[in-house]
């Protein structure tokens, strides 16, 4: 008995299943660190107020765990964007494929591979804002926010870092 695998589970759905199932696994650790980091002290609270463990979980835990979640699931956002360029192995057509189609046509690899490049770069830019400024909602009444990017950028191309020279003692010492 022989079977085509590409007949069992087409390229597309193997692509599917194999980044799901990849980004699933590293999401559940990521929700169980979350959910892990609120103090136990905060459900305990809310059991004299007479309030369900579904109501417990969603007005008091979850809003908490939030700050945790959020960071590294922008980063695996991220992540799996760049991890589709490896579904180009089994002929599902990405934006690498693509490439690599474009190319085996007009022989210009590199120009194309820079297009791409660029395209991951535009695509990982707008995920990195979009991330920025959710964490930022999720983390009002934290001290200290983060400045936005743009301000960063403003602040590190006018100003001018000098670094800080420890003055030597006198007689030679350390």
């Amino acid at each position: 008995f022989t079977r085509n695998a590409n007949a069992l589970i087409p390229p597309f759905l193997a692509a599917i299943l194999a980044l799901g199932l990849n980004e699933a696994a590293h999401m559940t650790e990521i929700v169980r660190a979350g959910l892990l980091s609120v103090d136990e002290g905060q459900t305990e609270a809310a059991s004299p107020l007479g309030m369900s463990r579904l109501l417990t979980m969603r007005r008091i835990v979850l809003p908490q765990a939030a700050r945790v979640i959020i960071p590294p699931t922008g980063n695996e956002t991220i992540s799996m964007l760049k991890a589709t360029s490896l579904v180009s192995i089994i002929a599902v057509t990405d934006l690498l494929k693509a490439t690599e189609d474009i190319s085996s046509v007009n022989y210009q690899v590199i120009p194309l591979l820079l297009v791409a490049s660029i395209w991951y770069l535009i695509l990982t830019s707008a995920l990195s804002a979009g991330q920025y400024y959710l964490e930022r909602h999720y983390n009002r009444g934290s001290p200290g926010p983060r400045p936005a990017p743009m301000q960063l950028l403003r602040r590190n191309l006018t100003t001018f870092h000098v670094r800080p020279t420890v003055p030597r003692r006198p007689g030679g010492g350390a």
